[in-house]
């Protein structure tokens, strides 16, 4: 079997490159470990910058985000001293767009087969070979048989424990790494939203994010310990803490009922460096984790979508110098959104053994986001995507 483009990972990312490269007449063959089913079933974030508004409708899949999503002009953050509102578009001009990442897969593989784009469920043991030559390629095994796929290049989409990181020799790369010391508790349940727009809250009890992913679905946090699970947490136990640490005008009037999906998330920030080795590339999370507080993740990935399939498309059409600058290019935009999750990761989370000063920097922090048009504005474009 041979392609072009061996696409390894069939999330987001990976969909997201093989329709791209398909629309410019480039073949693809996506590899992913699990049915469609599983990855469809993935609760994620919910958030686009414009930027991947913009990329989604450039590839052909826009049209349903169009109809079902919410633009969002703006958001609030709270302290126990109030709450108050960034406004984006009087910031900086921009929006941002709440539509799921599980809408938005969605709406990739169906556009995948309408174009009738090559993509291999269940493929186990996937390994690469050769990406240092000119002639790399990729095995499998499916329904107790050996595959082999030859191809000029492979992109690695299969996510932060995939083999495509891992098939980079450790004396070549350089990994960065912050591992926060708690975790997000999060409750999807079929209501109405707390409010118009996300709530970010900053309490001496803990970070709760009130936030959507249509008229009658909300999707909210709380900062937990990591050492808690899912089965210490009922769900009259998640409704009352989210109520102490949100508003009490939110906290009185949110409608709560019976949670459909309940999960504990950690927290980290993560780059490995370089991008690139011989013919393999690494997107979206194979290459980079950020803590959700900036709602960073699929936006990252789209970004490093853009970047890969300007450089292939060159590269495929004679101007393979294009390939070396990926990396670099996609870093640079890597590294600013990294320092803005972590950001806003240190001003609204309670940290163990964060004293009474420590709570008081934070508020001073936020009050200063709250009445400094600059620091609203950098906030702003750092929220709503920095340029491409």
């Amino acid at each position: 079997m041979r392609t072009q483009v061996a696409i390894i990972g069939g999330g987001p990312s990976g969909l997201m490159l093989s329709q791209l490269l398909n629309r410019a007449g480039v073949e693809t063959v996506v590899l992913e470990r699990q049915t469609r089913d599983y990855v469809l079933a993935r609760i994620r974030a919910g958030v686009l910058e414009q930027g991947c508004v913009d990329l989604l409708r450039r590839m052909g899949c826009g049209e349903r985000m169009e109809r079902e999503g919410i633009i969002h002009e703006g958001t609030k953050l709270a302290t126990v001293n109030g709450m108050f509102r960034v406004d984006f578009k009087a910031r900086v001009g921009e929006t941002v767009m709440v539509y799921g990442q599980t809408e938005v897969t969605h709406d990739l593989y169906a556009a995948q087969d309408a174009i009738g784009a090559t993509i291999i469920d269940e493929a186990q043991n996937v390994a690469l070979h050769d990406v240092t030559t000119d002639s790399p390629y990729v095995t499998w095994e499916k329904d107790g048989c050996s595959h082999r796929l030859d191809c000029l290049y492979i992109a690695g989409c299969d996510g932060f424990h995939g083999i495509s990181r891992q098939s980079i020799p450790a004396e070549k790369r350089t990994e960065y790494e912050r591992v926060y010391p708690f975790g997000w508790l999060g409750v999807l349940s079929r209501t109405a939203p707390a409010a118009d727009e996300l709530i970010y809250a900053n309490h001496p009890r803990g970070f709760a994010l009130a936030s959507m992913r249509n008229p009658k679905l909300s999707r909210y946090y709380i900062q937990v310990s990591l050492s808690d699970k899912v089965e210490d947490w009922s769900d009259q136990a998640f409704w009352d803490e989210l109520r102490r640490r949100l508003p009490a005008a939110v906290a009185e009037s949110m409608e709560t009922g019976p949670s459909i999906e309940k999960s504990i998330a950690p927290l980290r920030s993560f780059v490995t460096e370089p991008l690139r080795w011989g013919r393999l590339f690494l997107v979206g999370d194979a290459a980079h984790i950020v803590p959700p507080t900036g709602a960073k993740g699929l936006n990252l990935a789209a970004s490093d979508v853009h970047y890969l399939y300007e450089a292939l498309q060159a590269a495929l059409t004679g101007d393979v110098g294009a390939l070396d600058l990926y990396s670099e290019r996609a870093l640079k935009r890597i590294w600013g959104a990294m320092r803005f999750s972590w950001w806003m990761t240190s001003i609204l989370h309670r940290f163990p053994g964060q004293s009474d000063f420590d709570q008081k920097i934070q508020e001073a922090e936020l009050y200063q986001l709250e009445t400094l048009e600059t620091a609203q504005a950098a906030m702003a474009r750092n929220y709503t995507g920095l340029p491409y």
